[in-house]
């Protein structure tokens, strides 16, 4: 993470680029709050991987790491934050690095793409509760943690899914427009 974060420091931003970073961050921690209630159902997910797409993989990466920061100040801070931080980063990181690919509203890649992810950030949680909640680390305990969370990691990817089919047409030509005016962050 940090020779990505170290690269961001030492380019030269606009206003108008920090001012997008920070509004998609707070976009994506917002819209994780009212789901809290429903398990591993993620808005922010969405959010993360439109970001990547269309700004670029430097741009996803932080909006993500700053969207599990800024989230966990109203849900919850704790250990869980850096996992749920590099989880998201790696996210926007990946999806501007297969933009090329992904850039189609509301593809059957994109969706793919997504709900691959679903899983993926679930698999990367889990990594972090197995180190943390027991002493003896085997296979066994990595495959029963991946198991009991299927429900989960699955919830999480249909979600993902369902926002990327309603949603990712609109945030395309809202954000394609944003970042043509503005000339901002090309991928």
């Amino acid at each position: 993470m940090l020779p990505i974060i170290w690269h961001f420091e030492r380019r030269p931003l606009s206003a108008e680029e920090v001012i997008l970073i920070a509004v998609l961050s707070a976009l994506g921690a917002i819209a994780r709050v009212p789901f809290s209630a429903l398990p591993s159902v993620q808005p922010t997910s969405f959010i993360i991987i439109l970001t990547g797409v269309i700004f670029g993989g430097e741009t996803g990466f932080l909006v993500g790491a700053l969207s599990a920061l800024a989230s966990n100040l109203i849900l919850g801070q704790g250990p869980w934050t850096l996992w749920q931080m590099f989880a998201w980063s790696m996210m926007g990181l990946s999806s501007g690095l297969f933009s090329h690919k992904l850039y189609d509203k509301a593809s059957f890649t994109l969706c793919l793409f997504g709900f691959v992810w679903g899983f993926l950030f679930g698999w990367i949680m889990n990594i972090w509760s197995v180190f943390a909640f027991f002493d003896r680390i085997t296979l066994s305990l990595f495959l029963t943690s991946m198991a009991t969370s299927l429900y989960f990691d699955l919830s999480h990817a249909i979600g993902n899914v369902v926002f990327l089919v309603l949603f990712s047409k609109s945030w395309f030509q809202i954000l394609g427009r944003v970042q043509i005016k503005y000339g901002l962050l090309h991928s």
